[in-house]
């Protein structure tokens, strides 16, 4: 989710949602978990910067979990009316993204988490 007050909505995810960072946080940026395992990201301005499109569009990017996000991706770069967005990007721990804008105009994301197999 894109926002400007980062860590308002950090702590009221925490407080209210009962989620629990998960990964990166930092004042522009935090990665926390629901209590079923759903991933919940907030971006502020500085850590979109070298993605102006990602929130262009919507606020929301809904992430899609898949199991081979190589062939999910080049899956995407064959199908008519999408457009790959930056690079794969994988982390060393396996985790892995690639954002894509679909037919409708909106931003969305493939994942990949090993964590979650």
């Amino acid at each position: 989710v894109g926002t400007q007050r980062v860590s308002l909505m950090r702590s009221f995810a925490i407080d209210v949602l009962g989620s629990r960072v998960v990964g990166e946080d930092t004042e522009h940026f935090v990665e926390l978990a629901m209590g079923d395992g759903t991933k919940l990201e907030f971006f502020g301005p500085a850590a979109t910067a070298d993605s102006p499109w990602l929130f262009e569009s919507n606020p929301v990017v809904a992430g899609f979990l898949v199991d081979d996000i190589e062939a999910a991706r080049d899956e995407l770069a064959r199908t008519p009316n999408v457009e790959l967005l930056g690079e794969l990007r994988v982390l060393p721990d396996g985790y892995a993204w690639q954002h894509f804008r679909a037919p409708d105009g909106h931003v969305y994301e493939l994942t990949a988490d090993p964590a979650a197999s």
